[in-house]
């Protein structure tokens, strides 16, 4: 089941990654949320690549296929990966929402003038995110240690046991990180709802007045990313969940924690095609494949 997931998601991420990619070079406007889905869409690559190495390494008993080394730095990429995910996802809500925010409210001056202003973000994100995983690179092994000193040994890569000192650093930092991003995205959607809401009025009475109105693209692709985060905030909390409950539970965790796999991959695993079935961007793709099919038949035949 697993294996499926991981071709899947990793599948859909690419199509949306370069499906982006073509969008951001070939449009002379450069737009800061297709840089933004550019940089998810590679975060939920890394996150399922690295899950899915460990999980076949382990499934075919490879034991000597990666070095500590190797180990170390697979599970740091991982650790690192899903940090940017919250702090993307978090991003990509408050953008979306100052976009479509009112010219006369106070967010839209918050409003980027060129999409290159966002790296800067997505530079303090890897930053952020690769200072708090630090205490991996020294608490990872791979196989050549005694066991009687490491944890989860159902894996190919095994967490040693850390001090109590690390885990009161590392842990509020991650907790402060989540907090914060969380409340970022949430505010911003919340926002966004209410934005909507108000769009939904002025549609309805421009229907009953009998007239014409075309929804902006903003604020579709508002809607597309409410879609995504009500996707993020389920996978989210309810992995958060589970992993409360397996922490508490002392009864047989075998189905428990398969579940708890699953959520933990479902975000990255399921987002892409969110944004494909929202956004149409099979059906695009689809159209332009046609039209050079179309246009190397037609010179075809003029020759």
């Amino acid at each position: 089941m697993f294996c499926e997931l991981y071709v899947l998601g990793t599948l859909g991420n690419m199509f949306v990654f370069v499906n982006y990619m073509f969008s951001w070079w070939g449009s002379p406007e450069k737009k800061p949320i297709h840089l933004i889905l550019i940089h998810l869409a590679f975060t939920n690559i890394i996150i399922l690549l690295t899950k899915g190495l460990q999980k076949t390494i382990a499934a075919f008993g490879l034991r000597n296929f990666l070095d500590d080394i190797g180990c170390k730095s697979i599970v740091y990429l991982e650790r690192v990966s899903r940090g940017l995910s919250i702090c993307t996802s978090s991003l990509l809500t408050v953008v979306q929402a100052i976009t479509i925010s009112p010219r006369a409210s106070g967010w839209r001056r918050l409003r980027t003038k060129s999409a290159w202003h966002i790296l800067p973000f997505l530079l303090f994100f890897w930053i952020l995110n690769g200072l708090i995983s630090m205490n991996l690179i020294h608490s990872i092994t791979g196989t050549g240690f005694n066991i009687s000193q490491l944890e989860n040994r159902d894996s190919y890569c095994y967490f040693m046991l850390e001090s109590q000192e690390i885990k009161w650093i590392v842990l509020p930092l991650m907790v402060m990180r989540d907090a914060v991003f969380q409340s970022a995205l949430g505010g911003a959607s919340g926002y966004m709802i209410f934005l909507l809401h108000k769009h939904h009025q002025h549609v309805l009475y421009l229907q009953n007045s009998k007239l014409l109105y075309r929804t902006p693209p903003e604020l579709r692709a508002a809607q597309s990313v409410l879609l995504l985060m009500l996707c993020f905030a389920f996978f989210y909390w309810t992995d958060c969940a589970f992993s409360l409950i397996l922490s508490l539970s002392s009864r047989d965790k075998t189905l428990m924690v398969n579940t708890q796999e699953f959520l933990a991959l479902g975000y990255a695993t399921f987002s892409p095609f969110v944004l494909i079935h929202r956004d149409g961007l099979l059906v695009d793709w689809w159209h332009a494949q046609m039209e050079k099919l179309r246009k190397c038949y037609s010179r075809l035949y003029v020759q």
